[in-house]
């Protein structure tokens, strides 16, 4: 396993040790701190990045380059989201370029990451 994938399991279990309304902004530095670590000169780690929104409903998105998300939502929980299926998302389009607007999320498409040896799957 990629050194950065290691760090990120250790961030989302960290994650979810802590109080709910602490969560989004312990993932964030977390977040960063994994993107410094995998760009350091001679890291050895494959490139790994995290994009940064707040959803539609004040929700912490963070959004990697493989396709999947993790949204810690107003309350505290956290999420895995496919990046493009599990949001409405609108689109602010110029003549040179495409950018996210706004993502909402939709929570019952997700999967809820929740602390070891609880279940897994939420309804």
């Amino acid at each position: 396993m990629d050194p950065s994938e290691e760090m990120l399991g250790r961030a989302i279990a960290r994650t979810l040790q802590a109080p709910p309304q602490d969560r989004a902004d312990l993932f964030e530095r977390l977040a960063r701190e994994i993107t410094e670590a995998a760009s350091a000169p001679d890291s050895g780690m494959k490139p790994w990045t995290s994009t940064i929104r707040t959803g539609t409903d004040g929700s912490r998105i963070f959004s990697g380059g493989i396709g999947y998300s993790i949204v810690i939502d107003p309350r505290g929980r956290m999420w895995r989201a496919g990046t493009y299926e599990d949001f409405e998302t609108t689109y602010e389009i110029t003549p040179t370029s495409c950018e996210i607007s706004s993502m909402s999320p939709r929570y019952e498409q997700m999967r809820e990451y929740l602390p070891r040896g609880e279940d897994r799957m939420t309804s």
